[in-house]
């Protein structure tokens, strides 16, 4: 007899998301501890700190590619307007 999909599909998520399989306390089985909650989301809250770190160093880096790509562009637009410039002709020196 074949197993029952449900089954199937648990344990292909289980797999997933724990690869080792350690037990993963709260993915069915709600828990009960107050102090393990309290845990859970301060660490919960420290990843999403730490993620809206990143986030903020690569929109800074992105910002600082889009300010040089902009100068670069205006520098190169500046180079090509304006008329090639003469060289100095060299003075006499009297002496």
């Amino acid at each position: 007899m074949a197993e029952d999909p449900s089954k199937e599909l648990f344990e292909f998520f289980q797999k997933m998301w724990n690869p080792m399989s350690f037990p993963i306390p709260g993915m069915f089985q709600p828990t009960m501890d107050v102090e393990e909650i309290e845990k859970k989301i301060r660490e919960l809250q420290a990843v999403e700190n730490w993620l809206k770190m990143n986030l903020t160093f690569v929109q800074m880096t992105a910002k600082t590619l889009e300010m040089q790509k902009s100068a670069l562009e205006t520098i190169q637009e500046s180079a090509q307007q304006s008329p090639p410039e003469q060289k100095p002709k060299p003075t006499k020196r009297s002496g």
